[in-house]
C-alpha cells in the first residue's frame, strides 16, 4: 500500500522570517501518522532542512536540471539539492511546463537525474481547461505518465493537478478525481506490475482545510501537493491532520 504524504509547495514565496512557520508546523503536529514534505524556494532550502534536521519531516526542491553539473547559470543539480538536504524534487509540475516548455521527454530526464542522486521525484501530470472541456483529461494524463516517468519505479511520487484548478479555488468533483486517480493507478499497474501499488498518488489543485478530508477520502488517493494552504502551520496543520497527522 502506498504511504500517505501531505506535500507542500511554496513556489516563489517566503522569506527568513517565514521558516518560523515549519516550527509552528512541528510543534503542533511532532507525530504526524502520515509523511510531511514542505518544498520551499532555492534560497530557503538549507535553511528549512537545519531547522526539521531533528524532525520526522522532509524538504525538497521543486526542480532540478537533468545534468549533474556544468554551464548552467541559474539551474541546480539534483545533487546539490541533496546537498542542502533535500530528500525530494517536484518535476513537471504545470507551472514548469507552461512558463518553460517543459516537455514530458524533459521531465523524463530530470527524473533520472533525482534517481540517480538518491532524491525521491513528485511527477506532476495534469489538463488544462481545454483539454477538460474536449473530454481529453483522460487521454492527456496517460501520455504525460507515458513520457514522464523513468522505467523504474523507485523513488516515484505522482501528484494529479489539474491545471484548471490550480490557485482557482475551484476543484473537480470527487467523481472526476476517483476516475482520474484510478485510470492512473492502472495505468502504473500496466507498466509497472505490483511494484504500481506502492506508488502515491497525490491531488494537487486548490487543497484547502475545508476540503481536504473528503478528498482524502476519495479511493487511489494518498495525500496531496499543497500550494498555498501550505504557507501557514495553521492552514498545512488541518490538512496535515485530515490525512492522519
Amino acid at each position: 500500500m502506498a504511504r500517505k504524504l501531505a506535500a507542500g509547495n511554496w513556489k516563489m514565496n517566503g522569506l527568513a522570517a517565514d521558516l518560523a512557520e515549519v516550527e509552528r508546523l512541528w510543534a503542533a503536529h511532532p507525530s504526524p501518522r502520515c509523511e510531511v514534505l514542505i518544498c520551499p524556494p532555492a534560497t530557503l532550502l538549507s535553511r528549512m532542512a537545519e531547522r526539521l534536521r531533528d524532525t520526522t519531516y522532509f524538504v525538497g526542491g521543486q526542480d532540478c536540471h537533468s545534468g549533474e553539473s556544468g554551464a548552467h547559470t541559474g539551474d541546480i543539480s539534483a545533487r546539490m539539492l541533496l546537498d542542502a538536504g533535500a530528500s525530494h524534487v517536484i518535476l513537471g509540475h504545470s507551472e514548469r511546463r507552461a512558463d518553460h516548455a517543459e516537455t514530458d521527454a524533459m521531465v523524463r530526464d530530470k527524473a533520472l537525474a533525482a534517481q540517480a542522486a538518491g532524491l525521491t521525484s513528485i511527477i506532476c501530470v495534469g489538463e488544462t481547461e481545454a483539454q477538460r472541456d474536449a473530454g481529453d483529461a483522460l487521454p492527456t494524463v496517460k501520455a504525460q505518465l507515458s513520457g514522464s516517468l523513468p522505467d523504474d519505479p523507485a523513488l516515484l511520487v505522482v501528484a494529479y493537478e489539474p491545471v484548471w484548478a490550480i490557485g482557482s479555488g475551484r476543484t473537480p468533483t470527487l467523481d472526476d478525481i476517483a476516475r482520474v486517480h484510478g485510470a492512473m493507478r492502472e495505468t502504473l499497474a500496466i507498466r509497472f506490475g505490483p511494484a504500481a501499488d506502492d506508488i502515491p498518488l497525490l491531488y494537487g489543485g486548490s487543497v484547502k482545510p475545508a476540503n481536504a478530508a473528503e478528498i482524502f477520502g476519495v479511493p487511489n488517493v494518498d495525500g496531496a501537493l499543497v500550494g498555498g494552504a501550505s504557507l501557514t502551520a495553521d492552514e498545512f496543520g488541518e490538512i496535515i491532520a485530515a490525512l492522519g497527522g
